[in-house]
């Protein structure tokens, strides 16, 4: 167990709004020991009085359920250095030490690089590790440049690439529910399912992040880690163990499954957009193009859809459709598996019998199978609905990631490969918008998003198939 923390980018949004609570979180249920260090590193001109008052403050905004106690444990247990993370030297000061240290990356990607040199030139203690936020790297070069970065730092299992939706008690439902019940898992296939849509849609618009957000967009921000990390959880064959390396390599093993798309895929089953100026309940959005902080010349989108399809025995002729987007006239954040309809209806009915769709909801929590029975009429059809809802967890996503990072457990971070396949996946999608082969649409904020596209066109032909690892410059 590792009893010292140092978070790059200490005062930051990630910072104050997610790990400090999930700090006070983790303290509350006993998870801290007393010896607990927290080492802030920042640019601001702070000392560690200062830096503890802040974190006072911002467990008040935003960790206020968690007990007084825990919160005051927090800020007792923090430090502060000043650091530029491009200078070798401040960098060596944070992780300076005899015990081991989990250095945690809430920096733009950008800045990885620099700072995973500069631990590197520095050397860490043994038994430390690095945690790493998404996105992992900016595209597919960068990320295989940054882990052989990291392989000449510290093992790979000492590499926490993290995405928090893997943490979330409902994303773990989704793998939960297929492989827990036995009248699930024989249907978890193409011959009884036709589509799975991942979707996380948002009323959110910027809310201050167009620093980040106009640099990377939707495909980059949700589809590349978050959305994919889901398409993982539904599609992965069955693993043997939930230990790191089984549910790993069946999580790869979907990766390297998705057919790759060429200019005639993205141009057909992806969409891009960024909304226009609009309301959302009582406030007043303006357009993206003329949020503080945004380029328009950028042409950053604010929608992303994607259709993928598996080239596996299990997944073969089912859709995939992972889709996000902000500015959205209403919350929508599910898992929706959608069924084949029956062959055949024995008997005279009214009504419609539509297909029956199981929803896994990420935000709220919940699960509902939409069915079909019998109404008051004799064979008319009536939809029926099945709910649950979940316990709420012990600890929040962070602070059951934190509790990872801390114990070496590193099932629910990413492996390296895993995040170049994830690149490899969506590199013919960025290539294709690059060059403008998809048109950017546009939709009022609080819409229900663009209008969609009519499919035209056939199916590819199989001859045109290639290996699942051929990458973008391979395509014809």
């Amino acid at each position: 167990m590792i009893d010292r923390l140092a978070i790059f980018g200490a005062t930051g949004d990630l910072a104050a709004r997610y790990l400090l609570p999930a700090l006070a979180a983790l303290r509350a249920a006993g998870c801290l020991r007393d010896g607990f260090q927290l080492i802030g590193a920042s640019r601001e001109d702070w000392d560690s009085h200062q830096y503890r008052g802040w974190i006072a403050d911002r467990l008040d905004r935003h960790g206020s359920f968690y007990p007084a106690d825990a919160r005051r444990a927090v800020a007792a247990s923090a430090h502060y250095r000043q650091a530029d993370v491009t200078n070798p030297g401040d960098v060596a000061a944070v992780v300076a030490g005899d015990d081991p240290i989990a250095a945690y990356l809430a920096l733009p990607p950008a800045l990885f690089p620099h700072v995973v040199t500069a631990l590197y030139d520095a050397g860490l203690p043994t038994g430390s590790r690095i945690v790493l936020e998404k996105p992992f790297g900016e595209d597919l070069a960068s990320a295989r440049e940054l882990n052989s970065l990291l392989a000449g730092l510290v093992p790979e299992q000492a590499v926490f690439r993290v995405d928090h939706f893997l943490a979330m008690t409902t994303v773990q439902n989704v793998l939960g529910s297929r492989l827990a019940n036995r009248v699930l898992e024989p249907l978890w296939n193409s011959t009884h399912i036709a589509e799975v849509e991942i979707i996380w849609d948002e009323t959110l618009a910027l809310e201050g992040r167009a620093g980040y957000y106009d640099r990377v967009g939707a495909l980059k921000d949700m589809v590349q880690n978050h959305l994919l990390q889901l398409l993982c959880l539904v599609a992965m064959e069955p693993p043997i163990t939930l230990g790191e390396r089984d549910l790993r390599d069946r999580k790869v093993d979907v990766l390297r499954s998705v057919r790759p798309l060429t200019d005639y895929d993205v141009a057909h089953r992806t969409r891009r957009a960024r909304y226009l100026s609009g309301r959302i309940g009582d406030r007043a959005i303006p357009a993206y193009a003329d949020e503080e902080g945004v380029d328009p010349r950028r042409h950053t989108e604010t929608f992303a859809e994607v259709e993928l399809e598996l080239d596996s025995w299990r997944w073969s002729g089912t859709t995939f459709r992972l889709r996000s987007g902000k500015a959205l006239g209403q919350d929508r954040k599910e898992v929706m598996v959608r069924f084949r309809s029956v062959p055949h209806l024995p008997f005279g009915h009214e009504g419609e019998a539509l297909p029956n769709v199981l929803r896994f909801g990420l935000e709220p929590e919940g699960l509902t199978l939409d069915m079909m029975g019998i109404g008051s009429r004799a064979r008319a059809f009536t939809p029926l609905s099945l709910t649950a809802r979940m316990e709420p967890p012990d600890l929040p996503a962070y602070g059951q990631l934190l509790l990872d990072v801390m114990r070496g457990d590193p099932a629910l971070s990413i492996r390296g490969d895993e995040a170049e396949q994830a690149w490899r996946v969506l590199t013919p999608v960025l290539s294709a918008w690059e060059r403008d082969l998809v048109s950017m649409q546009e939709y009022p904020a609080g819409s229900d998003g663009p209008a969609p596209r009519p499919h035209k066109g056939e199916q590819r032909p199989r001859s045109d198939l290639l290996h699942p690892e051929a990458l973008p410059g391979d395509l014809p």
